[in-house]
C-alpha cells in the first residue's frame, strides 16, 4: 500500500477547510491552489541547480541587476517572481500582487479578470544560500482587497496592501530542502504539507503543527552583536551563560541564513529567531520587510501557540507605513519571545563605571 494512502492532499485539505464557510465561493481555495503550483515550479528550478543553469547572479554579463532592496539578484530570484506572477495573475482571484523582486505593485493585465485578493510574497528568501546548497523557500501572504477595489475593479495602489500583520486571511511558505514542504495556516491552525514526487501532489504529513513550549535554542547573526540594543545583549549574554547563569541551563546558538529555514526549525522543535532593530545602519528601523516576510511568519507563528514581535509590540498589530518597510523580528517559542519583550520593556540598568567596582576591582577578591 502506498504511505499516502490515507493522507490527504492540500485539494482535500481546502475543500474540508471550505465547507466550514457554505458561502463560500471557491475563489480563495483556488488561489492557495495556484500559489502551491507556483512552489512546485521553483522547487524543480531549484532541484536542477547547476544543471538547469539557473544558478548565479541575474545578467552576470552586466555586472548583476539589483532589486528595491538595493540587493544583488540571483537568477532564481528572477526566475522565482515571474513563476509567482504567471501562476497567479490568470485566474481572476487576485486585484493585486506586492513582491520583494518589485519596485511597485503588480497590475494584473487587462485580458484576465480581476477578483478580491491581494498576494504579496517574498519568491525566493535565502537567496544568498543557492549557490552553497543550503535550503531557501518562498513566503507568501494573501489579503483581501479594499471593498473598493473589488467594487470598482481599478488599479491597486501601495495603499491598498498597507494592512496589519492580523488582517491576512492566509500565510504560508515553501521550503525547497531535503523534501519540499508547504506549510499553510488558513487562520485555522498551521498544517503541514510534504510534495510527493512520484504523484506530484502536496500532502498532509504535520497536521496542527504546534511550537514547543520549552526551549533550548536561539537564532541570530553574532556578527552584528556590537549594534545591539541592551535588552537583546543581555537576553543573548544569558542563554551564552548557560547553567551557571541566570536561566540555568544550556542553550544552543544556530543561524542558517535563510529564514525560512529558521522557521521550519522552530515550528518543528521550539526555539527563538531573533533579526532584531540595531545600530549598524541608523537609516533602518530593522533589516526583514514587514508585509512579505514578517507578517506572514509572524501569522504561522501565532497560529501554531507562538508568538511573534519587534521586541517591543506585537508584529501583527504593526500598521505598515510603506511597501518595503523593513523592520526588527523576533518570533517562536512564546515564553522566550515574552521574555525578550519584558527586558524591552524594563529600564535600561546603567553600568558602574567607576574601576574601584569593576568586575575586577581592588575591592574583589
Amino acid at each position: 500500500m502506498p504511505l499516502t494512502a490515507n493522507r490527504s492532499t492540500l485539494t482535500q485539505f481546502l475543500i474540508e477547510e471550505r465547507r466550514r464557510f457554505p458561502c463560500a465561493s471557491g475563489d480563495f481555495n483556488a488561489l492557495i491552489l495556484d500559489v502551491a503550483l507556483a512552489c512546485k515550479g521553483i522547487a524543480r528550478a531549484v532541484a536542477f541547480g547547476e544543471l538547469g543553469g539557473v544558478m548565479g547572479n541575474h545578467a552576470a554579463a552586466q555586472g548583476g541587476s539589483v532589486n528595491v532592496q538595493g540587493e544583488t539578484q540571483k537568477k532564481l530570484d528572477v526566475l522565482s517572481n515571474d513563476v509567482f506572477i504567471r501562476r497567479t495573475e490568470w485566474a481572476g482571484n487576485l486585484a493585486g500582487m506586492a513582491s520583494e523582486e518589485m519596485d511597485l505593485p503588480y497590475q494584473i493585465p487587462g485580458q484576465f479578470p480581476r477578483g478580491k485578493y491581494l498576494l504579496v510574497f517574498d519568491p525566493l528568501d535565502g537567496s544568498s544560500n543557492i549557490d552553497v546548497n543550503v535550503s531557501v523557500g518562498s513566503i507568501f501572504s494573501v489579503l483581501r482587497a479594499p471593498q473598493e477595489v473589488e467594487d470598482s475593479g481599478r488599479d491597486v495602489t501601495e495603499a491598498d496592501f498597507l494592512q496589519p500583520g492580523a488582517s491576512q486571511v492566509a500565510a504560508g511558505y515553501a521550503l525547497y530542502g531535503p523534501t519540499t514542504m508547504l506549510v499553510l495556516t488558513v487562520g485555522d491552525g498551521v498544517n503541514g504539507f510534504t510534495l510527493d514526487p512520484n504523484l506530484g501532489e502536496f500532502m498532509l504529513t504535520h497536521p496542527k503543527m504546534q511550537i514547543p513550549a520549552d526551549t533550548q535554542e536561539f537564532a541570530i547573526n553574532a556578527s552584528n552583536s556590537r549594534f545591539w540594543e541592551a535588552p537583546v545583549k543581555r537576553y543573548v549574554d544569558e542563554c551564552l551563560a548557560g547553567k551557571t547563569g541566570p536561566r540555568a541551563k544550556d542553550f544552543n546558538m544556530r543561524w542558517i541564513a535563510s529564514m525560512v529555514a529558521e522557521a521550519h526549525r522552530i515550528l518543528m522543535r521550539g526555539g527563538v529567531f531573533l533579526y532584531p532593530r540595531d545600530t549598524k545602519d541608523a537609516s533602518r528601523p530593522g533589516r526583514l520587510r514587514l508585509l512579505y516576510e514578517a507578517n506572514p511568519i509572524g501569522m504561522l507563528m501565532e497560529q501554531a501557540g507562538g508568538r511573534a514581535s519587534t521586541g517591543h509590540q506585537p508584529m501583527l498589530g504593526v500598521k505598515p507605513g510603506s511597501l518595503h518597510q523593513r523592520i526588527g523580528l523576533v518570533f517562536g517559542s512564546r515564553s522566550e519571545v515574552e521574555r525578550i519583550e519584558r527586558y524591552h520593556a524594563e529600564p535600561v540598568k546603567t553600568e558602574q563605571t567607576n574601576p574601584l567596582f569593576a568586575e575586577r576591582s581592588l575591592f574583589r577578591v
